[in-house]
């Protein structure tokens, strides 16, 4: 299904967007930033609707159920779960965790020092040792495998030098931007002047409060993706091996293009043009259906690398923190 890639060192595609309904549309946000308007070299105004660790987390969003396991489709794929005992009676994995493998839920307490015990033999990883990178991406494939696609920077494990840096990337930009300004009211129907106060909680809360508000319009909304297939040869795991990841990595995409991109409550956006790929000329992303029946080959295909069950199991202990008096 992707011959046509293998000389080729990216897999560069875009897709435009607009809102669903209006023009307006809800960017983005920093901590003491706001809004990433900036201005390219020819005086163009842009916006970044989008940021690539955000669309990382939309990404992987697109084979969870509901349930955040993962969907029962894509059975097989490794990865792992910890269940929380102790004053939490719940559950975490891989998927969901913002650093993968490198959650403390997963690779620290008593649970997770003896996964990462595994782990750190399966890489043949060793502090002051050289780091053999096709072992590391063969431990990654058998735990993990999601971290190979969306990158893994094992901090807690070792001295720290296990990073491998995300395959696919993606992000969305918008051009000629201006700004749309409106405002409206927290109202409190009760006490409007704010002096009234519930007992016990005196936070400046209460009354009516005006706000502004500033949303964007835009000449061109653009979705970016970029899979790195020479990172991805590079691990060499095999050609069944590299087309799961590959396949997956699209199949990813895909979902997250077709699904629809609900950012935020104001920021409702959808596909108004095909999947277009950049680079290389002459290859086109097949449909989600297509990728999932390949993905799913290339699962039973490659059984024998990950983890025997796929799906590996750790208990870790937990207690919260007390608060400070």
């Amino acid at each position: 299904m992707f011959e046509s890639l293998a000389h080729a060192n990216r897999l560069l595609m875009h897709v435009d967007l607009a809102p669903v309904q209006g023009d307006r549309f809800q960017p983005t946000g920093f901590a003491d930033l706001g809004p990433a308007v900036y201005t390219t070299p020819d005086g163009t105004r842009k916006l970044l609707v989008e940021s690539a660790q955000s669309m990382a987390n939309r990404l992987e969003a697109t084979i969870l159920g509901p349930d955040s396991e993962l969907d029962p489709a894509l059975a097989g794929l490794s990865y792992v779960r910890a269940q929380l005992e102790g004053e939490s009676d719940a559950s975490t994995n891989s998927l969901i965790e913002a650093h993968r493998l490198n959650s403390p839920f997963i690779i620290e307490g008593p649970g997770g020092k003896a996964f990462q015990e595994r782990f750190v033999a399966a890489a043949g990883y060793a502090k002051g040792k050289p780091i053999d990178w096709r072992k590391v991406a063969r431990a990654l494939y058998r735990y993990d495998v999601n971290s190979l696609i969306h990158g893994v920077f094992l901090a807690n494990v070792g001295d720290g030098r296990l990073r491998v840096p995300r395959a696919l990337t993606a992000f969305i930009e918008a051009t000629d931007v201006r700004e749309a300004v409106s405002g409206g009211v927290k109202n409190n129907p009760i006490d409007p002047t704010g002096t009234l106060r519930a007992k016990g909680y005196d936070k400046d809360v209460y009354g009516n409060v005006p706000y502004q508000r500033v949303e964007y319009t835009a000449g061109r909304i653009t979705a970016y993706f970029n899979l790195d297939l020479a990172q991805i040869r590079g691990f060499d795991l095999g050609a069944e091996a590299t087309e799961l990841l590959i396949g997956l990595a699209l199949l990813k995409v895909r979902r997250l293009v077709d699904g629809g991109l609900r950012l935020r409550t104001a920021c409702d956006l959808e596909a108004v043009s095909d999947l277009v790929v950049d680079r290389p000329e002459g290859f086109a992303v097949p449909s989600a259906p297509e990728l999932l029946s390949r993905v799913q080959s290339a699962i039973a295909a490659t059984r024998d690398l990950f983890a025997d069950p796929p799906v590996t199991e750790i208990q870790t202990p937990v207690l919260r923190k007390k608060q400070a008096e």
